[in-house]
Parts: structure tokens; C-alpha cells; sequence
């Protein structure tokens, strides 16, 4: 493909360069106001020089523990702008998640919302390295000892006057990817990473344009939300909504609808790309609030996350005449390579690879399988990270050469197109975030009466993954499983509790002992044909 990024290139200056005839556009609408492209720009430069002000480094990190609100893109553009690397988390963690990774990417400060700084600060106490500055967004009206307060430490700078001088292949900002066993991955991705995927998906296959408003149920912290709130509408001089509670049917109907909007700024802006997973769009299709076709301004959905099924994408664009493009990606490629794309959507499908990425399905000895076959995906692409940090044995797994390995099993018919056919190891897609069967499982045997168990992913009747676990009892013992499941959601994030318990005398094992999970689906799908 005839196409490269410029250089140098630092993507956040590349961003302001694109949309400076646009100053008086807006750029982010949240939940509390709006912000043009004029002030996003001059914010981002503020927090930069702040951060140097702060004697923060080039190159060194900064953790983002925040909600998706308008000061979000301006700590991670104002990052990048200084050639500061902003580590971006989720939001649903726990505080011993968060002590693992400001420890794991020495974090020099941290920024967070203030709902979010109470469970920052046991992080903090619990963390091995010593985050010199704490800044708290979102204008709380107490701050921790020492902290600064985000719009404060802006208005006590100017605008830093250059941006660092990086180049494509510089570290730009990482994403913590989760494993099947182990400590969640520091995916670390560059400047010209983002450029490609704003180049190869957002241009040419989502089509976005100026006149775009996106809208997205994923957050920022996620790479597919990055992509979709961040890196492709600012490319095109598009406008975003932010939504910083959960992403239920109720809270979204309010910005399809413009209700949000009109809300926080006076104008009820409704968005015309909306991206979702598809549990999202299940549970919008189910909702009894499901708002018609001609309340909404909707031209097309994305869909990633886990696999669409047919069933949900044929019966939404049947209700809203949007079709939904379903693709794949993942935190190491950034964001989608496969994808359907306008005028060629094959529901039950993730569609062909988008343009400027290469796809192998590999057999178990490592060559390419034929058409009809199942086969681990393998993508060579330009967007791929450029390794985990500290973790050599990790990266040489997944980063081979040109090729990234996914986790994902794919087949690929004679057409040309992708179908997703599971994953090459026990992990599991939950909602569209990541859930370690073995976190769960290790949780599960806290409990003083559980002898043994095992947790598998089931498929309700719309066809979307649920964690279920199979659980032994202590004998003597007894326990519901009402008091199981709050005992992981205690101890876990609340989306990684098992939505199923059932209880049995015995699990699958094989000669040496080692559990067998496999015979455990194939009881559920046998349970489910009958």
C-alpha cells in the first residue's frame, strides 16, 4: 500500500496540525459541557507544559485513571504533546489491580477522576513504586494530601510552545492487556500506530467524515475505544460525545436522542456512528425504552469486542435501517483488521481483512489451512505494539517478526470472509472485556467451602458468552451459589463474577489430574441441543 506517515511525528501535534481551521468546532461534548477543537488544543498544550513543569520526562509514564469526560483527551493529547507516555486503565478495577500496575510502569504521576481517587489512593499506599504528583479532574471538592487539582494545575501554565520532537516509532502510550494466567500485559504502542489505524479503518473502511458525531459504549481506556472516541473522529475533524456512566440501554438511549446533549450544552446533538459490542446491542434490542427510528440520527454501528450473531445484527438494522459493521481487533494490533465493512455486511460474519493488513489461519504445525478450516489467526499489519513490557517471554509468544499471534481461532470460506470460531486458549470475551477463567477460579476457592471448581463460557439463547462455574463442596459444607457469586464480586471487578453456579459431585480430569474444561463446554452445548 502506497502509504506512510509522516516524519517526525508526534500524533497528538498531527491531531491540532488536521484540525486548524476547525478552532471554533466542537470537538467533545461530556456529560457537563462541550469543548472545541480550539480548546482542546490549547488545554492539551497546558497539560503538557504542566507536566514538564512537574519535572516529568520524556518517555517516562503517567497512569490515566479516568472517566470518560472532556478532561480525558486532554491529559492523554497533552501526554503525547510532551513526549510524555500516558498509561491508560480501566476504570472497573480494584486497588490491587492498579498498586500492580503503578508499580509495573514506575508511573512518575497519576491522574484521576475524583470519583476514582479514594481507590487510587489504597493503590498508591499498596504500590511499590512512588507517584511523585497525584492530579484529581472532575472538580472534587476535598483533594488527597498533596494532590493538585486538575483545572488549577492547567490555568498555572502557558501553552507549551513545541511538541516533542518524536518520531513514528517512538513509545507513545500504553494499554494493559489481560492474559489467561499472569499479570495484565503493558501493551506499548507508538506515535505512528494510531496514525495507521486512523488511516486503514476510520478513513477507509468506517468512512468517517467532519460531519460525523461518534458515540461510543466502549471507553477510551479501551483500544477499541480510543480508536472510536479518539484517534479516528479527531482525524477527520468529527465531533464525540463522552458518556462516563455504564453503558446501559437507558444511559445511551439519552444520547442517541440528543437528550444528553441538550442537557449539558443546550443543543441535542445525536450522535450518527455509534460503536458497541454486542451484548450492548442485544440489550438494547430487548429494552422495552428502545427508541424508533425516527428519534435517532444513527447511519451506522461498530461492532467488536466478541463475535456479532446474526440474529442481533439482521433484527437492528431492521428496526433503525443502520447496519452494523462487525470486525475483530485486538489491544496488540490497537485496533480492528478484519472487519465487514458499508455495502458488504455478511451478519454471523467478521468479514475480510481490512486493507493494509495480512491474515494467516494456522494449522498446529505452523502452516496456512485451507479454506473451510479451522485455523490460530495470525495478522501482519503496521498498527501492531511494539512489545509487553518486561515481559520477553510474552512478547516473543505473541510479536513473531512481521506476524502477531491473536488467541483467536478463525475460518475462512471460499468468499474470502472470516468467521469467528473461538479461542486457542481458555480466556474468555464477557461483555466484550477480557475474564481470566483462572482469576475466577482462584477467587472461588477462597471460599471455605469450596473444594474444587472450574469456569467456562456458556451461550445464552442470543448467542453471547456468560462465565459459568462448576463448583465442588467441601463435604460436611454448604453454600448457594447467591453467596458465591458475592463473594467473587467482593473480591473481583463485579463484571468477573460467574452469571452461573451449578453445583456437582465431581469435575473432568485427566490421568495426571488436570482439569478437563473442554468436556465442561461440551456438556453445555450437549445440555443445550436437548
Amino acid at each position: 500500500m502506497d502509504l506512510s506517515p509522516p516524519e517526525p511525528l508526534n500524533f497528538a501535534q498531527h491531531l491540532f496540525q488536521a484540525n486548524a481551521g476547525r478552532a471554533a468546532k466542537i470537538a467533545y461534548v461530556d456529560d457537563r459541557g462541550s469543548l472545541s477543537y480550539g480548546q482542546l488544543e490549547e488545554r492539551s498544550r497546558r497539560f503538557a507544559a504542566a507536566l514538564l513543569g512537574l519535572g516529568i520526562r520524556r518517555e517516562e509514564r503517567v497512569l490515566l485513571l479516568m472517566l470518560d469526560a472532556n478532561e480525558w483527551p486532554v491529559a492523554f493529547l497533552g501526554c503525547l504533546y510532551a513526549g510524555v507516555v500516558p498509561v491508560a486503565v480501566n476504570t472497573l478495577l480494584t486497588a490491587d489491580d492498579y498498586a500492580y500496575m503503578l508499580a509495573h510502569s514506575r508511573a512518575q504521576a497519576a491522574v484521576v477522576s475524583a470519583a476514582l481517587a479514594p481507590l487510587l489512593g489504597k493503590a498508591m499506599a499498596q504500590a511499590k513504586n512512588e507517584v511523585k504528583h497525584l492530579v484529581v479532574a472532575g472538580g472534587a471538592e476535598t483533594l488527597p494530601a498533596g494532590a493538585l487539582a486538575f483545572d488549577s494545575l492547567l490555568a498555572a501554565h502557558e501553552p507549551l510552545a513545541e511538541a516533542a520532537a518524536t518520531r513514528g516509532d517512538d513509545p507513545a502510550f500504553w494499554l494493559y492487556s489481560s492474559g489467561s494466567t499472569g499479570k495484565p500485559k503493558g501493551t506499548v504502542h507508538t506515535h505512528a500506530n494510531a496514525w495507521w489505524t486512523a488511516e486503514l479503518y476510520g478513513k477507509r473502511v468506517l468512512g468517517l467524515t467532519e460531519a460525523d458525531v461518534c458515540f461510543s459504549a466502549a471507553k477510551l481506556y479501551f483500544a477499541y475505544g480510543l480508536g472510536n472516541g479518539l484517534t479516528f473522529p479527531l482525524a477527520v475533524g468529527a465531533t464525540v460525545l463522552l458518556m462516563a456512566e455504564r453503558p446501559t440501554p437507558d444511559a445511551i438511549f439519552k444520547r442517541w436522542t440528543g437528550a444528553a446533549a441538550k442537557a449539558a450544552t443546550g443543543a441535542a446533538l445525536r450522535p450518527t456512528v455509534f460503536f458497541g459490542a454486542p451484548t450492548g446491542f442485544a440489550g438494547m434490542l430487548a429494552s422495552p425504552a428502545l427508541p424508533s427510528r425516527e428519534a435517532v440520527a444513527l447511519r451506522m454501528c461498530s461492532s467488536a469486542g466478541e463475535a456479532l450473531p446474526s440474529e442481533i445484527g439482521q433484527r437492528f438494522e431492521k428496526h433503525f435501517a443502520a447496519p452494523i459493521v462487525d470486525g475483530i481487533g485486538s489491544t496488540e494490533m490497537l485496533h480492528v483488521f478484519i472487519s465487514n465493512r458499508l455495502g458488504d455486511v455478511r451478519y454471523g460474519s467478521t468479514g475480510k481483512p481490512v486493507p493494509g493488513y495480512e491474515i494467516e489461519l494456522r494449522g498446529e504445525d505452523g502452516r496456512p489451512v485451507a479454506d473451510g478450516e479451522i485455523g490460530d489467526l495470525y495478522i501482519k499489519g503496521p498498527s501492531a505494539a511494539l512489545m509487553y513490557w518486561g515481559n520477553r517471554d510474552k512478547s516473543r509468544e505473541t510479536f513473531q517478526g512481521g506476524w502477531t499471534r491473536s488467541g483467536d481461532k478463525y475460518v475462512r470460506d471460499a468468499d474470502g470472509y472470516y468467521t469467528y470460531s473461538g479461542r486457542s486458549d481458555d480466556m474468555l470475551k464477557v461483555s466484550g472485556i477480557w475474564v481470566s477463567p483462572f482469576e475466577v477460579e482462584a477467587t472461588l476457592m477462597q471460599h471455605p467451602a469450596v473444594l474444587e471448581c472450574a469456569v467456562i463460557g456458556t451461550e445464552d439463547a442470543e448467542g453471547l458468552t456468560k462465565t459459568k462455574a462448576f463448583v465442588v463442596v467441601k463435604p460436611g459444607q454448604a453454600v448457594g451459589d447467591a453467596d458465591l457469586k458475592a463473594f467473587v464480586k467482593e473480591r473481583l471487578a463485579a463484571f468477573k463474577y460467574p452469571r452461573a453456579i451449578e453445583f456437582v459431585d465431581e469435575l473432568p480430569k485427566t490421568a495426571t489430574g488436570k482439569i478437563q474444561r473442554f468436556r465442561l463446554r461440551e456438556r453445555e452445548r450437549g445440555g443445550a441441543a436437548s
